[in-house]
């Protein structure tokens, strides 16, 4: 059900990058849309940890099957199914958006395996970025505008937070807290449930067991309420169920053959 971004050479979302200069781009401008084309079809986007409370209120919090494990929002139980954009792209609800989905078509990148500093690069393939008579300009005299700035600041962001989330699930595999997840959610006029696999959640029995110091440390640097998040968000599974079924989406029932 919920998988990690796919192992490519490119992260979700991008189908190729560039880097963003005042060479090429001098005249260049961003604009912003109400059509997320992007999500359109995507059930699972990587979130941060910081971003669980607020992902919480919409979206089961599920972790990749995958190493390292990767939190996801589930936007949809079913592989190419998202029950909150419509096949336009646009929001079908008021929602969070997670910070890996609003930041496209820009991230921070290296330009060379043998170097540790990023660039701010752009997905050249969007229609968010280019030469435009509308949006904000990128670049100003030569220099980064007020929104290329910004732009950077947020993906500067978005990465310093992915370090936080991979300390978050380094703790986690440490004290072996990730179980293999299992759903099964019963219909209405089906005899048989429908059962989802294929991700990881937090095992409660072993979350008990942890000893005292480690939960007051927790409990101190915030951690303990992003577990409690993942957990409380997973009862959101049989609503998103029901929106797959609302929206002519849900799974379909495999016959029992007669006896």
């Amino acid at each position: 059900m919920a998988s990690a971004p796919q192992a490519t050479n490119l992260p979700l979302f991008y189908k190729d990058l560039m880097p963003l200069n005042s060479r090429d781009h001098a005249t260049w401008k961003s604009r912003t849309t109400d059509k997320a084309k992007w999500l359109i079809d995507q059930h699972a986007i990587p979130l941060t940890a910081e971003e669980f409370v607020h992902a919480s209120r919409n979206y089961p919090i599920v972790f990749s099957v995958g190493e390292p494990p990767v939190p996801l929002a589930l936007m949809g139980l079913n592989e190419g199914v998202n029950t909150f954009i419509d096949a336009e792209g646009k929001a079908t609800d008021p929602v969070y958006v997670p910070a890996y989905a609003r930041r496209y078509p820009f991230m921070l990148a290296k330009l060379t395996p043998d170097t540790e500093e990023l660039s701010l690069c752009f997905d050249p393939t969007t229609d968010l970025v280019g030469e435009f008579d509308e949006g904000s300009a990128l670049f100003e005299n030569g220099e980064p505008s007020d929104a290329c700035k910004a732009t950077l600041d947020f993906c500067r962001n978005f990465e310093e937070a992915g370090f936080r989330t991979q300390s978050f699930v380094e703790e986690l595999v440490k004290h072996n807290l990730l179980m293999d997840g299992e759903v099964a959610i019963q219909q209405a006029g089906n005899d048989q449930p429908f059962v989802y696999r294929g991700f990881k959640m937090v095992d409660q029995e072993k979350l008990r067991e942890v000893r005292g110091d480690v939960l007051r440390q927790w409990n101190q640097n915030g951690m303990l309420a992003l577990i409690f998040a993942h957990l409380f968000s997973l009862e959101l599974m049989s609503e998103v169920f029901s929106r797959q079924v609302q929206q002519g989406k849900g799974p379909v029932p495999v016959p029992v053959p007669a006896a």
